[in-house]
């Protein structure tokens, strides 16, 4: 297997530290909002690793954290150190305590997690379950002369990491790392690269999340926890750590600094894996543009969420990936077109005997799928094949059987698609708001004799799924569904 190593910026020959074991940790959620559709796609790189490792005969210790204290506002204007915590900002806004907005998003975290069917970690480490191993990992790293104090913070002392041989920074997509243009410089930081390994609380407050330390009253920078969780639960070195490309330029390098560092050990992780931004009509995702779509709005459109795991896999992973609804819908429809697929083969009861010939093509699309995630987890190659076997003339119980042992990888859940599944009229009664409103759209569109408008909706609609029939009457919807 070859996987691209961020580290080395080239592709790599997979080889774990300890052959058949592999530990995997990826950069999870900051629980102070609903995740964003281009967070999920991050996820679901780590979930798609992690299948295909298993599929390929290893041993996966999965870990993911989850942040729910110490990411500040700061790290989107080019400082991580500076700003407000986001928990305590999203408490205030929604009027709860830090703990109260941690625990909803977590659990709205936890249930997407399973809708989009992620492979659930061994773990899921919460930072605030940590402190005492930030706390004594922070200590370690000051034992070794590369911490200092200032008097909103103790820092790492990147130039006397330097100075004794370590390179600080290479990871990192900037030619060198230095506080962002947009935010006011901290002129006690000896070093602009310099980040904050445990904060101090402000004077004459209190906030909600706020721990004794040796330094004093605090919480921990945000870099240090995934150090702190991942070799806690995979070892001072472990072999890949997942995330999206935007912690390239500061978080990660933090880790690799802050943990080599306090052990002395190189490297900290083998393998760096990171995903590429998902742009949104082929721009950049924000709130302030409106199109920070999350799981929520895409249920709210009548969207299965396996229909966004599929559309994930139409590109691939380092390459940006261009979200629409229409490309959403388009994937729909594909999920529903292999799983009418799948249901029909799974009526054949038995299996037949085969030719020699038909037995060298179902090993060659067995050795093609595996080549394409062997080639740097490439699954739309892997989609292809897929769709090859559908349409191949091996026997439809071989089909199903391969499908199923594809789906181990894809996690599209085909196992569960039922002998009946199909098209099913639907109540209208039932439809999402916006889908109601598209159909009485159409509706109004005939009446006028608007037809060509009126035929533009209605592909619209087969784009989300949903398939309209005029009959002598009435108009009829349906959808394809376990009957």
């Amino acid at each position: 297997m070859k996987i691209y190593n961020s580290l080395s910026r080239k592709i790599e020959e997979f080889q774990p530290i300890v052959p058949t074991k592999v530990g995997v940790y990826t950069c999870g959620p900051t629980v102070y909002d609903y995740l964003t559709i281009g967070n999920w796609r991050t996820y679901t790189l780590g979930d798609l690793l992690v299948r295909t490792l298993t599929f390929f005969g290893y041993q996966v210790t999965y870990v993911m954290n989850i942040t729910d204290v110490g990411h500040l506002t700061g790290d989107n204007l080019g400082d991580a150190d500076m700003g407000d915590d986001r928990m305590e900002n999203s408490a205030k806004r929604e009027g709860k305590t830090a703990w109260e907005v941690a625990a909803f998003y977590t659990n709205d975290f936890l249930e997407s997690f399973s809708k989009l069917n992620l492979t659930q970690p061994e773990r899921f480490s919460k930072a605030t379950d940590h402190i005492q191993e930030q706390i004594d990992l922070v200590q370690a790293i000051e034992k070794r002369g590369f911490v200092y104090r200032i008097d909103d913070g103790v820092y790492f002392d990147t130039a006397a990491y330097e100075a004794v041989g370590n390179r600080y920074g290479e990871l990192s997509t900037l030619d060198a790392i230095k506080e962002g243009a947009r935010v006011q410089p901290n002129p006690r930081k000896k070093n602009p690269r310099d980040f904050a390994l445990w904060k101090f609380s402000p004077e004459r407050s209190r906030r909600d999340m706020e721990w004794p330390s040796p330094w004093g009253k605090g919480f921990p920078g945000w870099h240090i926890e995934c150090s702190a969780m991942s070799m806690k639960y995979l070892g001072d070195q472990f072999d890949v750590h997942v995330g999206g490309e935007d912690l390239k330029s500061t978080h990660h390098p933090n880790e690799i600094a802050q943990s080599e560092a306090a052990t002395g050990k190189k490297p900290f992780v083998k393998y760096w894996v990171h995903g590429a931004f998902l742009l949104v009509d082929g721009g950049r995702m924000g709130k302030s543009k409106g199109n920070a779509y999350t799981l929520l709005d895409v249920t709210e459109r009548g969207f299965d969420p396996m229909a966004l795991r599929y559309f994930y896999f139409t590109g691939h992973y380092r390459s940006p990936q261009n979200f629409t609804w229409e490309g959403l819908g388009a994937a729909a429809n594909a999920l529903n077109r292999l799983r009418m697929s799948v249901s029909s083969f799974r009526k054949a009861k038995e299996r037949s005997s085969l030719s020699r010939e038909k037995l060298g093509k179902l090993e060659e699309y067995r050795q093609r799928f595996k080549a394409a995630l062997e080639n740097d987890l490439s699954v739309p190659e892997a989609l292809s094949v897929v769709w090859e076997v559908v349409k191949s003339n091996i026997p439809d119980y071989d089909k199903y059987d391969l499908l199923l042992a594809f789906d181990q990888v894809l996690g599209l859940k085909l196992n569960e698609v039922s002998e009946a599944y199909g098209l099913q009229e639907i109540d209208l009664s039932s439809l999402p708001e916006d889908i109601g409103k598209e159909i009485q759209s159409r509706e109004d569109l005939r009446k006028q004799g608007k037809f060509a408008e009126a035929d533009i909706v209605r592909k619209r609609l087969e784009e989300k799924g949903f398939i309209v029939e005029d009959t002598p009457g009435r108009t009829v919807v349906k959808k394809s569904v376990d009957q």
